[in-house]
């Protein structure tokens, strides 16, 4: 049987009790618009966001990112956001109340998440699941592989890694 995630935090001294679970709250590319712009060309829900622009719209929608922390039962989760094309956005949010378990499409993580920077773009199988939960990210993988973040979602992190990351996350260090 897997343990539970707990852990003294080193930076407010308080105990975190449970698997680390940090979410963004919109893709960067709406989080980064003027309230004016949000207000004429941004649309945002808990679940989906398109940003109509001169160049045409922009689709979103929210995921999960796991990374597995051996031997802990519940991974860390990232809430994060991922472009779709229109065709894969429409047919998620066509199917979003009777999803299509396992359906899956091609985005792209639009979320700078600040533990895991990375340069370039990163790519991602976005596969839909059922039980009202969110989309689950798979990372692509390079070769050789460069990007922590993949490393760390195919090889899992330690106890010490995750409470490492989530000290950093909920503190912005």
């Amino acid at each position: 049987m897997a343990a539970i995630f707990a852990f003294k935090c080193s930076c407010c001294g308080d105990i975190h009790e449970g698997s680390p679970s940090m979410a963004f709250r919109a893709p960067d590319h709406y989080a980064s618009l003027s309230d004016e712009q949000k207000m004429s060309i941004g649309k945002l829900s808990d679940d989906f966001c398109t940003i109509t622009h001169g160049d045409g719209t922009d689709y979103f929608v929210r995921a999960v990112l796991e990374v597995p922390i051996h031997g802990i039962e519940e991974p860390f989760l990232w809430g994060i956001w991922v472009s779709l094309s229109q065709k894969s956005f429409e047919r998620y949010y066509e199917t979003y109340d009777d999803p299509v378990e396992g359906e899956g499409f091609f985005g792209w993580v639009c979320n700078d998440i600040n533990v895991y920077p990375y340069s370039s773009s990163r790519a991602a199988d976005v596969v839909v699941q059922v039980d009202n939960q969110r989309p689950k990210v798979i990372l692509h993988k390079s070769d050789p592989e460069d990007d922590q973040l993949v490393i760390d979602q195919n090889e899992g992190i330690s106890v010490i890694r995750a409470q490492e990351l989530a000290e950093k996350a909920l503190h912005n260090e």
